[in-house]
């Protein structure tokens, strides 16, 4: 476990909004820290205060009361020049530089060292080399932004941050518009960025089900219950994630799995056989969406489906056994 000086840590802390005389505080008494080599994933429902709280730590937005503290001084006392040598922030809106190529795109995140107009010195290439060769873009140094996938338009805006040379990066949805394939690289290149480049990496996200295979902690920030921080496994089995959508009774979180399903409504009961782990869970997954209870234990009271193959699958029920060769015949017939 990680035991070094927190990149930024909070105590007591209260978020939310000033206007003029006017207080809304969103959340109070928050308490959490970011270490270096660490990915961290913030969750929580629309609404919950994720942006809120992410604006509080870049400090585009100060807290209303207690400590945040960025490598141990209180981040008010920070310049913006200072705090753009310490924080690194990715948005979610898309980039209007399409006229720029990904590597001067890249090299804008070197203002913070360079100046505005500051030329970029033999230093300043080598790192933004360097950044690019870490998100794996090299090979589009040269390639306007506007012809980017997706994708690789979010890793330009990871190597923009990285070349901040920042030990903190702030993520806002970073997979929002991306596909499945774009999105596991992506968690999984900012994973290995934390590891590697010894950063304090901390996104939000709805990506739940990559979260919970690579981020090493999670926040959980719920209206209702504040901000919960953990290791992600000592938070799933003490059935934490449970948590995070309390006011929606209809759905789970399943441990086996790693996932939220909706509580099944079912209409009827099978007893389900399966030795091995994967048929069963898709077949419980089949007979589920179907309305039905599945049963460990036999019982003459229900049908029985035995399954040992997708396409051997024996159901039993008053009138006798069927042998069913897939699932589209099983579902006919239960």
């Amino acid at each position: 476990m990680n035991h070094s000086t927190p990149i930024i840590e909070g105590c007591d802390l209260s978020i939310g909004y000033r206007s003029g005389k006017q207080v809304k505080t969103v959340h109070r008494h928050l308490n959490f820290s970011l270490h270096r080599g660490e990915l961290t994933c913030l969750l929580g429902a629309n609404g919950a205060g994720k942006s809120t709280l992410l604006r509080t730590l870049a400090a585009t937005q100060m807290p209303l009361e207690g400590s945040l503290k960025l490598l141990g001084r209180p981040i008010a006392s920070y310049s913006e020049r200072e705090r753009s040598r310490t924080i690194g922030v990715v948005l979610t809106d898309k980039t209007q530089a399409g006229g720029l190529t990904v590597y001067e795109l890249v090299a804008l995140g070197r203002q913070p060292h360079t100046g505005f107009f500051g030329r970029l010195h033999a230093r300043d290439h080598e790192v933004i080399r360097h950044a690019l060769q870490a998100v794996g873009i090299t090979h589009k140094a040269q390639t306007y932004t506007s012809e980017l996938s997706d994708g690789e338009r979010q890793k330009a805006m990871i190597a923009k941050a990285l070349v901040q040379e920042c030990p903190l990066i702030l993520l806002d949805e970073p997979t929002a518009f991306l596909d499945v394939t774009s999105r596991i690289e992506t968690m999984n290149l900012l994973h290995r960025l934390a590891v590697e480049e010894q950063k304090a990496i901390l996104l939000s996200t709805h990506d739940i089900e990559q979260a919970l295979i690579l981020a090493d902690r999670l926040w959980l920030l719920t209206r209702e219950g504040g901000l919960e921080c953990g290791v992600t496994e000592d938070l799933i089995l003490h059935n934490r994630m449970d948590s995070l959508f309390p006011q929606n009774k209809n759905i789970r979180f399943d441990l086996m799995h790693g996932g939220y399903s909706p509580i099944v409504s079912g209409q009827k009961s099978v007893c389900l056989q399966a030795d091995d782990e994967m048929l069963r869970h898709w077949a419980q997954n089949a007979l589920n969406r179907n309305n039905c209870f599945c049963l460990s234990e036999l019982s003459d009271d229900y049908p029985t489906v035995r399954i040992t193959s997708p396409e051997n699958i024996l159901l039993t029920t008053s009138q006798g056994t069927y042998t069913c060769t897939s699932f589209d015949e099983l579902l006919q017939n239960i």
